[in-house]
């Protein structure tokens, strides 16, 4: 894990862009603090990173990394390195280091561009090839690591981190409405290539991009392929296979050469990674870390109940645990926003961070994280809807009944929530994934702007799948888990560790969305193919849980009333991209006592403090 930077720019010396990468390269520095290098390809092409040593330790794996006429720069892990070695190896490939860094530009001497198909692993970098005069960069399939870049004037600079690339001369710091404007209302950033800033760019997860004579040309290498469905009759062997993919998956993630430890929520994700690290690795201790809150409305938020019945269980699981004060609060939200970047659209990704300081604190520098199950298993409620919807849509009324009863019976729904399950499910049969969030957006007072539509906020174009396919695949690539994902990697690398995602080998993925529906939610049960795969593993409390989704917060109320309170001090007149008389409503709504716009007025709030620290007002 690493930090990236580089820049291509022939209007600009030689001497300024060594100031500009070195200017770049220090405010990321926190990415990789074991070492850092600056290449001049050529007065004008410039590369550069920050290491945080994992793969082979030694001073020979540092970076920009040479071999002939090529030159890395890497953000990431290659899981499957010794595997591609060792057959390059059995080709004639002579290895200078043992990191999975040579790895990837041998691969990229072997392969070409194909290279990335090979990978299992979690990557952004560029390879600038000077026998072709061109930057060749890359980004993983899930898009773990980031990759920011600018492309103006013929010129290009890029980064793992915006911040950076404010650095550069072309940057100027406009922001982008359209993309503020979504992520206050609809929370997630999405997958595709805008930003917040109007100047900054994205390259698409699962994307190659070639930067040559000026111009940047992108294209995919990889999606899901809906055409290849598992052949297994037996739901035990389907299942059975889904167990033997996550092991495997487990197994590389685990490799390194110093200590990995583990996000331990109490949940499903993290305790089934646990839990299979603690039966398969009985020789290693495996530290975890998880954070809870005490105070008054606290205990139903406080997970070390639920982690400590999986530590019970593997003695080599050690638990460790935070509970963060007010002080805690307020002293860590300026850093913890700046390392964002971007405006934060909940609280849970504060406890996130405070999970990675206490790992930090112990010196770990390579977690396992259980995040991305929930939306291609159907982790989430939402998923129901869609699955009713599916049958709803081929009136198949038996069907619909029966997925309805179940999940009635399985989430103990009363006589209202069975309605409007009905309601929900009778929209999704009708709707699309891109009519259900504008029509999201129509329906709330949330939505408060008057200049931007709600219906060119959102870009999920249908796949012709089913609507519970197409949910679980555009919850995986265009909205939530992007977003998670921002958050995972800005908390981790804020305290230089490495956060791995097992549940995001992209084998696995494939293979489930190659699965029957009544794999992911089977009797009302939702990811119900990971929860029985972990039989043998997971106590059966933990393996059966439906109430826990990550790491939890005492909610945006009880901050944005206490600690955090100063946030709310806002000014609508200082969001020119809002209706300040829409936002003066919710605001005022709010400090007369009402808090139903709460998630709400935590995102105006965080959206103020990022205004303010950018400069726009």
């Amino acid at each position: 894990m690493c930090g990236i930077a580089g820049h291509i720019d022939f209007a600009q010396s030689a001497e300024q862009g060594q100031i500009v990468l070195a200017e770049m390269l220090q405010s990321i520095e926190h990415r990789g603090p074991d070492a850092r290098g600056q290449f001049e390809v050529s007065p004008s092409v410039f590369l550069g990173h920050n290491r945080l040593s994992i793969i082979d330790l030694s001073d020979d794996s540092n970076q920009p990394m040479i071999r002939g006429d090529l030159a890395l720069i890497f953000n990431g892990e290659i899981y499957n390195y010794l595997e591609i070695r060792e057959e390059l190896i059995g080709q004639g490939v002579q290895f200078k280091t043992e990191s999975d860094t040579e790895v990837i530009i041998e691969s990229y001497k072997k392969w070409g561009r194909d290279c990335v198909n090979r990978f299992v692993g979690m990557w952004a970098f560029a390879i600038w090839d000077d026998a072709k005069r061109e930057l060749f960069c890359s980004r993983d399939r899930f898009g773990i690591k980031p990759f920011y870049y600018i492309h103006k004037d013929g010129a290009f600079y890029f980064a793992s981190e915006m911040k950076a690339l404010k650095k550069s001369r072309l940057f100027q710091n406009r922001y982008n409405e359209r993309v503020v404007l979504k992520a206050l209302h609809l929370g997630p950033f999405g997958a595709d290539s805008e930003t917040h800033f109007e100047d900054i760019k994205s390259l698409v997860s699962a994307h190659n991009a070639i930067f040559k004579d000026g111009q940047l040309t992108t294209s995919r290498y990889w999606d899901i392929d809906f055409s290849n469905q598992c052949t297994l009759k037996s739901q035990a062997d389907r299942i059975e296979k889904f167990k033997e993919l996550f092991i495997d998956s487990i197994n590389l993630h685990m490799r390194s050469d110093v200590e990995v430890g583990g996000c331990l929520s109490g949940g499903l994700d993290s305790g089934a990674i646990a839990s299979v690290v603690g039966q398969k690795y009985p020789d290693v201790n495996f530290r975890t870390f998880n954070i809870f809150y005490e105070g008054s409305g606290a205990s139903d938020v406080d997970e070390r109940p639920w982690v400590n019945q999986i530590t019970d269980k593997y003695p080599t699981l050690k638990p460790h645990f935070l509970s963060p004060t007010d002080e805690d609060l307020i002293n860590a939200f300026d850093r913890f926003a700046y390392h964002q970047d971007v405006p934060v659209s909940g609280s849970s990704p504060l406890s996130g961070y405070f999970v990675m300081r206490l790992a930090a604190e112990h010196g770990i520098k390579v977690l396992l994280n259980g995040q991305g199950s929930d939306e291609y298993l159907a982790g989430y409620m939402h998923a129901f809807y869609r699955l009713i919807g599916n049958s709803l849509s081929r009136f198949n009324i038996p069907e619909s009944i029966s997925r309805m009863a179940h999940h009635s019976k399985d989430q103990g729904l009363g006589a209202k929530d069975k309605v409007a399950l009905l309601a929900r499910s009778l929209y999704s049969s009708i709707t699309d994934e891109q009519g259900m969030a504008v029509g999201q957006l129509k329906r709330k007072f949330a939505y408060l702007s008057s200049s931007i539509a709600p219906y060119s906020l959102v870009n999920y174009p249908s796949l012709g799948q089913s609507r519970f396919t197409e949910y679980l695949y555009h919850a995986t690539f265009s909205s939530t888990l992007p977003t998670l994902l921002h958050y995972e990697d800005r908390n981790s690398m804020a305290f230089s560790i490495e956060s791995r995602v097992p549940f995001l080998d992209h084998r696995l993925v494939e293979y489930a969305f190659s699965l029957p529906d009544q794999d992911k939610i089977y009797q009302g049960k939702t990811k119900y193919v990971l929860r029985e795969s972990m039989r043998d593993f997971l106590p059966s409390a933990i393996k059966n849980r439906k109430d826990k989704k990550g790491f939890v917060t005492p909610g945006e109320v009880k901050w944005l009333r206490g600690p955090l309170k100063h946030l709310t001090e806002i000014n609508p007149d200082g969001l020119p991209m809002l209706d300040p008389n829409k936002t003066s409503k919710v605001l005022n709504a709010y400090n007369a006592g009402d808090n139903s716009n709460a998630k709400l007025v935590w995102r105006l709030a965080t959206l103020n403090h990022w205004m303010k620290n950018n400069g726009f007002i």
